[in-house]
């Protein structure tokens, strides 16, 4: 019996220490991490905004007499020269109304002339004159009236374009002035995006347009300016157009996604810049974890100002330049945890072989 008790208590004593052992591992256990060391943007920062080419120039084209479309002269998507004949409407009732008109004309203007001819010679009075002549003003006004809604009844081109949209099928009674074909202009393009109002409220600083296109790959445009809507739309976003270059090549045509980049020049305020994986979401806040001197982790809230495109973030508030920043690894670390920071690979140690 006695040399049973001995096996339990040395075999107890194993387990302990196996224990202590594991706990002591666990203990030594130190995190690796990758960081990166908080950047000053600087007193100019970018913003980018999703948007869409868009023509220039977009028109209804209407009629601006009211009657039966004939027909259409193009298709959608075919090119038109400025004045080109896109569509026309059933004259007939129109040339009846010419022809009437000018039957008319002729009556008249052959009656004012005779009473003028006597007003020469004295034999009517200058009432008679006075009536023949503004009868003849009234008349030819008629006429050239008439003349213009036949020639109304022919839509053209205002510009050289595209046809978007036939509205219409032939054959139907269209009133005056409802659009019956769409043109969007071939020689301009813009590209339109909407932007909030902290970015509208910094009009007057910003400079340097840019846009990229999802099917362009490597392909930045130069944009210029064209307009600032001054009043939001439902979306309280304000609307605003840019200019693509004509000589660009390839030239973006409407339709297309664009990511619109400008730049702002910010007066007083210098801005950090860090890794987006830095960033984490605590109880509702935004933080980061801030490696201290003895390579020993703090939560930090900052205030971020915008996410970009290449994987960075601009901080209002938060950091200061130089410190460093947790940016892998963010979500498993606690208050106080000593880290080992992974060292980056050498640009010229591709893979880490040297």
């Amino acid at each position: 019996m006695r040399t049973k008790k001995v096996l339990v208590y040395v075999v107890a004593g194993m387990v302990m220490c196996s224990s202590c052992q594991t706990k002591q591992k666990k203990n030594d256990f130190v995190p690796v991490v990758q960081a990166d060391t908080v950047m000053v943007v600087g007193r100019q920062m970018s913003y980018e905004f999703p948007g869409r080419v868009k023509a220039a120039e977009t028109t209804n084209l209407a009629f601006k007499v009211a009657g039966r479309l004939e027909r259409y002269l193009v298709k959608e998507g075919s090119f038109v020269k400025k004045g080109q004949v896109v569509a026309v409407m059933d004259d007939r009732d129109y040339k009846v109304l010419l022809d009437a008109t000018t039957a008319e004309y002729n009556d008249v203007q052959s009656k004012a002339k005779r009473v003028m001819d006597l007003y020469t010679d004295s034999v009517v009075t200058a009432e008679a004159y006075d009536k023949a002549r503004y009868g003849l003003q009234q008349i030819k006004a008629k006429l050239d009236n008439a003349r213009n809604q036949l020639a109304d009844t022919k839509l053209t081109a205002p510009y050289d374009g595209y046809v978007q949209k036939c509205l219409f099928e032939s054959g139907t009674v269209v009133g005056a002035g409802s659009p019956v074909i769409t043109i969007i202009s071939s020689n301009k393009s813009e590209v339109e995006i909407n932007i909030p109002a902290v970015v509208y409220l910094q009009r007057k600083d910003l400079f340097e347009f840019s846009a990229t296109f999802d099917v362009l790959p490597d392909v930045v445009i130069p944009l210029t300016m064209v307009s600032m809507m001054p009043k939001a739309n439902a979306s309280q976003l304000y609307t605003t157009r840019l200019a693509i270059p004509a000589n660009a090549n390839p030239q973006p045509i409407p339709g297309m996604n664009a990511v619109v980049k400008m730049s702002v020049e910010q007066a007083d305020v210098e801005k950090m810049n860090v890794p987006a994986t830095a960033l984490l979401s605590k109880d509702g806040k935004t933080c980061v974890w801030v490696l201290n001197a003895n390579q020993e982790v703090q939560l930090r809230q900052v205030e971020v100002e915008a996410l970009h495109n290449d994987g960075s973030a601009t901080l209002k508030s938060g950091l200061k330049s130089g410190e460093i920043v947790v940016t892998a690894g963010v979500n498993s670390l606690r208050e106080g945890t000593k880290v080992r920071v992974l060292e980056k690979t050498s640009e010229t140690n591709v893979g880490g072989l040297l």
